[in-house]
């Protein structure tokens, strides 16, 4: 660690092009993004995603500001002609063990034209155990979403995925490293269950009772919960990572390449091609291996609730945002016999930046 922030200094920020790009969006259910000048309330939220980190916050009049960082990174040669064609084309990197590491959306952007797999700080819902300069890179990006804190100790939840049921995993040392990372930052770091924060943030009109899905790029994280208390959370280690590296497979081309016929889709219902028929297969199969282990869950655990009504299932999380998806979860949830009535299957309001938003609220309501 201390050898890359000796690398990377501010010196080199400002001389090798400066502070890496973000991107600031609107919140479809806040009336107006939140501008660099404007003041904010204490409390950030943080979506730790395998292929997006996500940061969210609230100015004083209610409005929700968000940003958005690909969870990725690509290391290039460094020579004198490739750092000014990046400097040229206002690519962020930084340099490490001399080597130029590009982050962020141009990472992914280059991986596809030299047809190379960009490398992940993250693997399968987690740090990952493969990539010794994944925790550097987490800092650089976590430094760029969230910025200072506001006052020493400011308030950040954080997403960490439930135990996984098809591995063996735990969770505690990314919940550490993550914490660790976010202290350094100056942030109070607080751990919220991805799919939790589901709950917190898409069923607040159903007094926080239903099933939250968060579907990410290396798990889904199911939490069930009743009146805001999780009844029953886990994960599995599939998701839109899992998709890429099968369509990957049967296609003999790249996992980018993959994930970039899959973010291009029209619809999953309709596949218009080889490409596209095998993403609509694996999607398939995904949700029927969820909502299975859901049904198993229900049936096997100790305490469920007794839900005096049907209650929602609300899908959130960038794999879910391939139009047509929530339409094949509810084709695949007709083939299974759900144990409890279920009144509605619906996609979050913003799907990408649902579970960011479930964390600020637990961080604005302790704040």
């Amino acid at each position: 660690m201390q050898e890359f922030e000796e690398t990377v200094s501010e010196d080199i920020f400002e001389e090798e092009n400066g502070e890496m790009n973000d991107e600031t969006v609107d919140s479809p259910s806040a009336e107006a993004s939140v501008g660099t000048d404007t003041e904010v309330v204490l409390g950030r939220g943080l979506d730790v995603g395998t292929a997006n980190l996500v940061s969210s916050v609230q100015d004083v009049d209610g409005n929700v500001g968000i940003k958005i960082q690909r969870n990725a990174f690509i290391d290039i040669d460094c020579d004198d002609y490739t750092k000014s064609m990046l400097t040229r084309l206002n690519v962020q990197y930084v340099v490490l063990d001399g080597k130029m590491v590009v982050v962020g959306d141009p990472a992914f952007e280059l991986a596809n034209i030299f047809n190379r797999a960009t490398r992940r700080p993250m693997k399968d819902g987690m740090i990952s155990p493969n990539e010794s300069d994944a925790m550097p890179i987490e800092k650089m990006l976590l430094r760029t979403l969230l910025g200072d804190p506001q006052v020493d100790g400011e308030i950040c939840y954080f997403t960490v995925p439930a135990e996984p049921i098809d591995a063996e995993m735990n969770v505690i040392y990314h919940q550490g490293v993550f914490a660790g990372l976010l202290k350094s930052l100056g942030y109070t770091a607080k751990p919220l269950v991805e799919g939790h924060s589901v709950v917190f943030s898409e069923l607040a009109e159903d007094d926080f009772t239903g099933i939250g899905i968060s579907c990410g790029g290396g798990m889904f994280n199911i939490c069930v919960a009743y009146k805001s208390i999780p009844a029953l959370s886990f994960s599995t280690t599939r998701g839109g990572d899992w998709i890429d590296r099968n369509v990957a497979n049967v296609l003999g081309i790249s996992t980018s390449r993959a994930t970039s016929i899959k973010e291009k889709i029209g619809n999953l219902q309709t596949p218009q091609n080889r490409e596209e028929e095998a993403v609509e297969i694996y999607y398939r199969n995904l949700i029927s291996y969820t909502l299975e282990n859901i049904k198993k869950r229900f049936e096997s655990s100790q305490g469920m609730p007794a839900f005096p009504d049907p209650i929602s299932i609300v899908c959130a999380g960038g794999t879910s945002m391939i139009p047509g998806f929530i339409d094949i979860f509810r084709d695949e949830f007709e083939n299974v016999k759900f144990p409890i009535e279920v009144a509605e299957i619906r996609m979050a309001e913003d799907p990408l930046y649902s579970v960011s938003k479930g964390c600020l609220v637990a961080a604005l309501s302790e704040s």
